[in-house]
């Protein structure tokens, strides 16, 4: 009898950002509709299913299996016997969760009025920015194939000087000076271009693009399989570091989808054998600061609301990640004197009472990263 007064207290929180946040774990096997993904399609499911039920199978699906239940034996087998996940959530968490999925994906009304209203695109605008998006990926591997080429630039140029000054002094083949004047001019003027770039670069690896272990497309994945960068990337908003996906993670999907569009079965045997004997994948970091930088990414993420591309660029559509910005201390500092702050709706900011009071007087507009300290030295050097 209590818990049946109770329900409609759990229910009372239903459909919160919180949701959609754990939504995004579900989003990697699951879809809203009745279409299948590597699960079935989730669409009626709390119409069709016991919550009782529902809360244990979501919890830990293996153990449920375990237990001989009948209905997830034959999910189990339906779906090529690939496992769930555990998910360390409580009952009003899942609860939350069945609400949000029950809904379609919409958050209840007094948090989706906090939430920008989405704009639906037609054919033509979603043409256009798909165009400028190329155009700029086009841009961006035409300005690393430029800074890989500087290093050769500069010795060609030093090859032509030492020719050029050799026959001024030595050989004299060449008679009238002033060739000899003009040659040596432009190769310095060169040879000081590269030089600064090159020291204004200094511990930067704007354009860096290593070769990974396995050949991983992130055009493939986030774009035409839609995969939330939060799936893989799973500490980026209660960490410091964003993470690397896990083997087991991997197999999650691979253990079915065992040959790609592009590079066939060689890349995804690859994380099979690393599945089967134990071994990490050693993914090559790409995005790299000074070690007396402090960045802290859910800081950015789950407090600033920043979205990734902001800082890492059209990572999805990208085939092989490249480092677009140079992250250096100008561009974070610019960052941070324009950036505006969710500071009226984000809890975090409760403690800047001034600030508050500022901004409800009319005294300021908006807050930037600035306001609060962001530019303080010791906020990002230790």
């Amino acid at each position: 009898m209590v818990l049946v007064f109770m329900l409609p207290l759990l229910f009372a929180k239903g459909q919160t950002p919180e949701a959609e946040q754990n939504w995004r774990v579900c989003a990697a096997c699951h879809s809203l509709g009745t279409n299948r993904l590597i699960g079935p399609g989730l669409e009626g499911v709390t119409e069709r299913l016991e919550q009782d039920w529902l809360i244990r199978f979501i919890r830990n699906s293996q153990e449920v299996i375990e237990s001989g239940d009948e209905y997830a034996v034959q999910l189990f087998e339906e779906y090529n016997r690939i496992p769930m996940p555990p998910n360390d959530l409580t009952d009003e968490q899942i609860i939350d969760l069945l609400l949000y999925i029950e809904n379609g994906g919409q958050l209840a009304p007094e948090y989706a009025a906090a939430e920008p209203v989405a704009v639906e695109k037609s054919a033509e605008l979603q043409r256009l920015e798909d165009k400028l998006a190329e155009r700029e990926q086009m841009l961006l591997e035409l300005d690393r194939d430029a800074n890989r080429n500087m290093g050769t630039t500069f010795m060609i140029i030093l090859i032509i000087l030492l020719v050029v000054l050799a026959d001024l002094f030595i050989t004299k083949v060449i008679k009238a000076r002033f060739v000899h004047i003009t040659i040596i001019l432009i190769g310095v003027a060169i040879i000081a271009e590269v030089a600064y770039r090159e020291a204004t670069a200094l511990g930067r690896q704007q354009y860096y693009q290593p070769e990974q272990p396995i050949w991983f497309s992130h055009r493939i994945h986030a774009e035409q399989n839609k995969i939330d960068c939060m799936y893989c990337h799973t500490t980026v908003e209660e960490s410091k570091h964003a993470g690397f996906p896990s083997v087991g993670l991997c197999m999650n999907c691979h253990n079915v989808v065992r040959e790609g569009s592009i590079t066939g079965r060689t890349e995804i045997d690859k994380i099979h054998a690393a599945w089967e004997s134990g071994q990490p994948i050693e993914w090559i970091k790409v995005h790299n600061l000074p070690s007396h930088v402090y960045f802290n990414h859910a800081q950015h993420v789950a407090v600033g609301k920043m979205d990734c591309a902001e800082c890492h660029g059209p990572v999805e559509k990208m085939d092989e990640v490249m480092q677009v910005e140079n992250l250096s201390m100008g561009w974070c500092i610019d960052c941070h004197r324009t950036t505006e702050v969710q500071f009226s709706t984000n809890m975090f900011y409760e403690q800047y009472r001034e600030l508050h009071e500022e901004l409800h007087a009319g005294k300021r507009s908006r807050i930037t990263v600035d306001d609060i300290g962001g530019n303080e030295c010791q906020k990002c050097h230790y």
